[in-house]
């Protein structure tokens, strides 16, 4: 007598739960940077007002924290119910975006290495809008300052950059305190300082040439500062973006790997 033994495809578990698993964590934390957007926009007001979205004339580090928190929770969301239900099409609305985010890094990387001069206009035109903008809102502020001081930086090219800020262009029609000043995060910090003197770009360049002011505050622009600093730390960069492909990739494999064994299953039934 001889038995046959007929093999029944069937969805892998290992790749359904690693699915579920990789998700979670995006699902998770793109709930966490929604939440963080908002409870900022609480913060600030703008939920009881929402004219003040539109009122800002600079780019709201907020909207950033929204739109990543977004995209991230939509694609955990369809990630994670897609690999629990065994649902194709949110499996390939995953794979597919994840797919075209990746083209869209790719294609923003060799862009910009291509474009050099126009990505160098277009970062100058946007530093020089939101200093104009610098208090409009208070997480520009924060991030603008934070810029300066990590890169021992002022202004988009140089410090007369914050003439175009009205507390800060020197004017006869002026009458802010900040007049002909800079703001704190351009001022070359004083290592035995305890507490920081956010006065001290006060009047800094009434007189004088940039070369001069060099010992109270700092001459070079955040952009030529950037420039250095991309260089020096090319491997980091193309570390992190390796890292961040990888993940997409695997996303991409789990996902399709996925669709795979639905369909070979629907089509044996």
């Amino acid at each position: 007598m001889h038995y046959y033994r007929y093999e029944n495809a069937e969805v892998s578990c290992c790749y359904k739960y690693l699915m579920f698993s990789y998700n979670i964590i995006f699902w998770l934390a793109g709930t966490a940077f929604i939440a963080i957007g908002f409870w900022a926009w609480s913060e600030k007001g703008v939920l009881s007002d929402l004219t003040q979205v539109t009122s800002l004339h600079g780019f709201d580090p907020v909207w950033g924290v929204l739109v990543v928190g977004a995209v991230t929770f939509i694609l955990g969301f369809a990630g994670c119910v897609g690999a629990l239900r065994e649902n194709i099409c949110l499996l390939k609305f995953f794979s597919g975006v994840i797919g075209f985010i990746f083209f869209l890094e790719l294609a923003a990387a060799v862009l910009a290495f291509v474009f050099q001069g126009q990505v160098r206009e277009w970062m100058n035109d946007f530093f020089l809008a939101n200093v104009k903008a610098y208090r409009e809102d208070i997480d520009l502020q924060n991030l603008i300052d934070s810029i300066q001081r990590f890169n021992y930086c002022c202004g988009a090219k140089e410090p007369n950059d914050w003439n175009l800020n009205e507390y800060f262009n020197c004017s006869n029609e002026n009458l802010s305190r900040e007049r002909c000043g800079v703001p704190f995060s351009c001022c070359v910090s004083d290592p035995a300082a305890n507490v920081v003197n956010t006065q001290c770009g006060y009047d800094v360049r009434k007189s004088g040439s940039a070369s001069q002011w060099s010992n109270t505050i700092y001459t070079k622009g955040c952009i030529t500062a950037l420039e250095q600093w991309l260089p020096r730390n090319l491997y980091i960069v193309a570390g992190v973006f390796i890292v961040i492909s990888l993940l997409q990739m695997v996303g991409i494999f789990l996902a399709r790997t996925l669709i795979g064994d639905i369909e070979k299953v629907k089509f044996n039934y």
